[in-house]
């Protein structure tokens, strides 16, 4: 049988509903869509009061005057209301994710409320953190697996070039030859440790040894070992600590002789033209200052906010790279303190470690 052809809709009812058949749901268009759409619906609505009250005063209704000013008022605030818990608030939400973000929890994500504007933008940044998490994690491997392969051939090196300098016979241009590559297999050998270390710390693979330091005997074995191989390069390393001693800290022992060793290598390498290098603490309220100042040329301002930046190696000439204090950074942060970098007052560059006092 052939199909029955559809009437055209007739009267006002139908008509009405074809309408609103049409602005429901996909077939609405984008300008009214979202939050876009609702604000704008306000608008008009607050418009549409607004021109009533006006016309009903100029005509003499005060009465109804009044009534569509009070609506408009009425909706204007409760519109201000609606905007607030649709879009202030959630925005500042999606504020302290990327805030976390930036400061490195990568993979946090955002509680995505309402498909809207606000819930496509929660959608990218979750997107977003959920790839810088990935790339985080793909570098983290990469680095700690080139490290992990950099071992065996750094040591080889190492050992031959040492063997072979003890070959009395090679002298000259080959002896200085053999003696630049131990010192560049060493060298070596350092950046890949600290790689390694930093992928450790970074990937949570890094526990504290946890114990009673006593800080004044770790400084004065820091101190004198530090200081003979200091007068080799005619540089004075010079130690002041209180004479009523320092409160003990909980900490691991190893980790902090870490830090200060690898504070006072910086304080050697950039502020070698000072020749002189002062190491000092003493109690401050509930913590335990410490600080390393040389005497050198400090550090460029433009590169202070930077220093701690894992892989910053800043304008000067001298090579690293760029984690040593990263490290450092992240050991002292796990022992509940605070490392800052500065310039000392009088010149040179001051790194203060700031360790909270054993509790009792």
């Amino acid at each position: 049988m052939p199909e029955k052809e559809e009437k055209p809709v007739s009267g006002p009812s139908a008509r009405l509903s074809v309408l609103l058949e049409r602005f429901r749901g996909e077939n609405l268009p984008d300008s009214l869509r979202g939050l876009k759409g609702a604000w704008l619906a306000v608008s008009c609505a607050i418009a549409l009061f607004v021109i009533t009250a006006v016309v009903c005063a100029a005509r003499g209704a005060g009465g109804w005057a009044a009534f569509f000013a009070v609506l408009a008022v009425a909706l204007l605030l409760l519109s201000n209301v609606w905007f607030r818990e649709r879009v202030t608030s959630p925005i500042l939400g999606l504020g302290d994710t990327a805030r976390r973000i930036a400061e490195g929890s990568y993979g946090s994500l955002a509680e995505k409320f309402r498909d809207d504007e606000v819930g496509s933008l929660t959608e990218a940044i979750n997107d977003m953190s959920v790839k810088i998490g990935e790339a985080s994690r793909v570098q983290s491997e990469f680095v700690s697996s080139v490290s992990h392969e950099l071992r065996t051939p750094l040591t080889a090196i190492t050992g031959w070039s040492e063997t072979l300098l003890y070959d009395e016979a090679l002298q000259g241009d080959s002896r200085r030859g053999i003696e630049i590559i131990s010192a560049e297999a060493s060298r070596l050998t350092v950046m890949v440790e600290e790689l390694l270390e930093f992928t450790r710390l970074r990937d949570g693979r890094f526990a504290l040894d946890l114990g009673t330091v006593d800080l004044a005997a770790l400084i004065e074995e820091v101190d004198f070992t530090y200081s003979e191989l200091l007068r080799h390069d005619d540089i004075q390393l010079t130690c002041s600590l209180p004479e009523e001693g320092l409160p003990c800290v909980t900490g691991d022992a190893a980790r902090l002789k870490q830090v200060l060793l690898n504070i006072l290598d910086n304080a050697v390498k950039y502020g070698r033209s000072g020749r002189r290098v002062e190491l000092s603490a003493a109690p401050e309220g509930e913590y335990v200052r410490i600080s390393v100042r040389d005497h050198g040329p400090g550090v460029a301002p433009e590169d202070l906010p930077h220093v701690k930046e894992r892989f910053y190696k800043g304008r000067g000439k001298e090579r690293g790279s760029g984690i040593g204090l990263a490290v450092c950074d992240e050991i002292v942060s796990l022992h509940g303190g605070r490392l800052t970098v500065a310039n000392a007052a009088g010149g040179g560059a001051l790194v203060t470690v700031e360790l909270p006092v054993k509790t009792q």
